[in-house]
């Protein structure tokens, strides 16, 4: 990869990074105890005898941020990716349903759709992926004649030691930030700049994060504790799953 391009791309990650660590803080100050609550397995918390309400709140909020965390950056390391393809082989942010990305190279038009990690999905989730590719497919060969479609599953990080699946590759990792760039070496020039002013934005989400876990473990003792102090489970489970009339 030539030089300026790769100046563009950490110049990309360095504008772009900011909005990922706000939003992190704006989701986590908005955040509703009795909203996680209810998304949450009460009978796993019971299991795991977690019986303090400041550890309860705690194993509840880590769950909750750690799920929303993952789809942030998933969307930052999308749009990232759709940056490089553009600037490399002039890709583009797909219209189609369920794909993200298309692009030419060597006379093959590639459509693809960019997960975070290999684990991404269950098989109803997958069947689906397959048929916005064959749903795509037809489109463009309808479309562009004579047009040689490959559909792929690009995911931004691990690996997949069999790329061929069944009408689609899998392109995980080193071989995904290549497949979009041409470079075998970017997977790792990535890192570099995704730590730019890291300590400040973690720093200032640390201190949002103090503010919460003590308002919510404050609340959840004011609604979901005995007098005594004890954990009423029974009443934190009727919130959760009981019938509402």
């Amino acid at each position: 990869m030539k030089s300026n391009q790769e100046k563009d791309i950490a110049t990309y990650i360095e504008k772009n990074i900011p909005v990922f660590h706000q939003n992190r803080i704006e989701k986590l100050v908005r955040l509703k105890l009795k909203a996680v609550l209810s998304r949450k397995n009460p009978y796993l918390f019971r299991a795991k005898h977690l019986n303090v309400a400041a550890d309860l709140v705690k194993s509840l909020l880590e769950a909750h941020l750690s799920s929303q965390e993952e789809t942030l950056f998933g969307t930052f390391l999308e749009g990232l990716a759709i940056h490089i393809s553009g600037m490399v082989f002039d890709g583009k942010k797909s219209s189609a349903q369920g794909i993200d990305l298309e692009f030419d190279n060597d006379g093959i038009h590639y459509i693809v759709s960019i997960k975070s990690g290999p684990n991404w999905g269950n098989a109803s989730q997958i069947a689906k992926m397959r048929q916005n590719f064959l749903l795509a497919k037809r489109i463009l060969g309808t479309n562009r004649s004579r047009v040689n479609v490959v559909a792929v599953n690009g995911c931004c990080y691990g690996k997949e030691a069999a790329e061929e699946k069944d009408g689609y590759l899998k392109k995980c990792g080193q071989s995904f930030w290549s497949f979009i760039s041409g470079d075998d070496r970017l997977f790792t020039s990535l890192i570099q700049p995704l730590g730019h002013k890291a300590k400040e934005r973690n720093e200032q989400f640390a201190e949002e994060y103090a503010k919460v876990l003590n308002k919510f473990s404050r609340e959840f003792s004011n609604e979901f504790c005995d007098a005594d102090g004890a954990v009423n489970w029974n009443k934190l489970l009727v919130y959760n799953s009981g019938i509402t009339r």
